[in-house]
């Protein structure tokens, strides 16, 4: 294998575990982990959706909000 060939299957290898990471923490829902018995078309993709979209809102405020003073916002100057 060539070092250029090294150099991908690594970038590949390391961008593959955040995508694994990532699936294995929205299968912490148990509604994505179980089979779903719902058998019209498109709800087993909306389920998945609201799963992904709960993680990503969980994932945005995992660090702390920074404090803000509103007044000085609307205060001309």
């Amino acid at each position: 294998m060539s070092v250029g060939d090294k150099m991908l299957n690594r970038i590949f290898s390391s961008a593959r575990v955040v995508v694994e990471h990532t699936i294995s923490v929205v299968k912490r829902c148990r509604i994505v982990k179980d089979v779903l018995r719902l058998t019209k078309e498109g709800i087993s993709d909306c389920v998945m959706e609201v799963a992904c979209g709960l993680h990503n809102l969980r994932v945005s405020f995992r660090k702390p909000i920074q404090d803000f003073d509103l007044l000085s916002v609307f205060s001309p100057g």
